[in-house]
């Protein structure tokens, strides 16, 4: 029989779907952004899944990331094993499609008791892992019901979710107790877990896998020669992963700088679908913009790139002089990830808001090889900072890439944790 719990969290969810739709679908039809068919969230019409395997969850982009790193060692250590990667949003599927490292991608059902029973019917898995913060009661309760484990890998709680968290905690003690076993970032978040009511014994601290995800697929030579043609002798300036508003933050500052210093931009929104926004944006200030998909039409010379692909921009971090990781000046963005700049050496400037990754960027401005800005001044002043002064930049770069191999091996401890479900 449900618990209270999980009566109460099926009415809420039910209420939410049935009042969100709507508009939901109305702002996906204003962005123009296609999401998986609703038959597929549904449970109904999925393609055969392969059985006895490893189901991975991972919400979006980020996530998906980290899934990536832990399916290349897992396949590294059983080639038989059946791997299905699931991704709630867009751009999380099209980024877990592109990178080919399950058998399977599909997306994320409803986490109500239809869906969920449809999709675990149909894979049966030997194992479910959710990454990072995915903690699902409904799915959580399938698997329990049917003696599957549940691991929680690269486990995180933000200080905004803990406050969330904490205040239902009555409720969490048994929603959560499904989970066999959660593997940690860190202390920090050990101590968080433990106060959720999450028993001790059932966490591990075993680093956060971001540090060495997988690299990203390499960048194709035609479009790295083309972009550094356009840019010609500029340096170049990759603004990455920004959130609606901060195209126009990063516009503003790239015009802010001397035009003696003043970079080439590839300016990548986290959602492709604004591109035609940004390049009118940039147009507006007098710059000539082009979309990535158009750079081979583009007339010379250029001012700026605006990518309009998924999956391209991890690896034309390595043409950065400097680096803005977006998601930051936005107060609802939480940030993006730091590493994929620094491991091409890149130092990186990021905004103000960066709770999902605060443990990052806390040990990334300590070690020098990140700066923080307020506003899109602040973003111009440093961007000119690092511009003027290659060596202070380079030493930027480097502090970071050594600050990755420092905190290298979290994949290999956390598939070594998931040895007992995969023997």
């Amino acid at each position: 029989m449900a618990s209270s719990a999980l009566v109460l969290y099926r009415a809420a969810l039910g209420i939410a779907l049935t009042v969100a739709a709507p508009w939901l679908l109305l702002a996906d039809r204003r962005r123009r952004l296609e999401r998986p068919p609703i038959v597929h969230r549904l449970g109904r019409s999925l393609p055969p899944l392969p059985q006895n395997g490893m189901w991975v969850q991972a919400v979006s982009v980020g996530e998906v990331a980290v899934a990536r790193s832990l399916l290349v060692e897992v396949r590294r250590r059983h080639p038989g094993l059946p791997l299905i990667l699931s991704s709630t949003t867009a751009t999380g599927l099209a980024l877990a499609a592109a990178h080919q490292t399950a058998d399977v991608v599909l997306p994320f059902p409803v986490d109500l008791p239809g869906p969920v029973r449809r999709c675990l019917d149909a894979a049966r898995p030997r194992l479910v892992v959710l990454v990072e913060t995915e903690l699902w009661p409904e799915l959580l309760a399938g698997c329990e019901a049917r003696g599957i484990p549940v691991a929680q890998v690269n486990a995180r709680i933000s200080d905004s979710s803990l406050k969330g968290y904490r205040a239902s905690r009555w409720a969490l003690r048994s929603l959560l107790r499904p989970i066999s076993l959660v593997l940690a970032q860190g202390e920090e978040e050990r101590r968080r877990l433990v106060s959720l009511g999450i028993p001790a014994e059932k966490i591990r601290v075993t680093g956060n896998i971001k540090f060495d995800a997988a690299m990203a697929r390499p960048a194709a030579p035609e479009l790295l020669q083309r972009l550094r043609e356009l840019a010609g002798v500029r340096h170049v300036w990759v603004a990455g992963s920004t959130m609606h508003g901060e195209e126009q933050a990063v516009i503003n500052a790239l015009m802010r700088v001397p035009e003696r210093h003043r970079p080439f931009l590839l300016l990548a929104p986290r959602h492709p679908d604004r591109a035609g926004e940004t390049v009118k944006l940039a147009t507006a200030r007098g710059l000539r913009a082009v979309r990535r998909t158009g750079i081979n039409e583009s007339p010379e010379p250029c001012d700026l790139v605006v990518l309009d692909t998924v999956g391209e921009l991890a690896a034309l971090y390595q043409l950065a002089a400097v680096a803005f990781v977006g998601g930051s000046l936005a107060r609802s963005g939480g940030g993006h990830n730091p590493i994929e700049p620094a491991r091409f050496g890149v130092p990186v400037i990021t905004g103000p808001h960066i709770r999902n990754f605060a443990l990052i960027y806390r040990e990334f401005t300590a070690a020098g090889a990140a700066r923080v800005v307020r506003d899109e001044g602040e973003l111009a002043r440093e961007l000119l900072a690092w511009l003027s002064d290659a060596g202070a930049a380079r030493t930027a770069g480097e502090a970071g890439r050594q600050l990755l191999l420092r905190n290298a091996g979290a994949t290999a401890r956390t598939a070594d944790a998931l040895e007992q479900y995969l023997r």
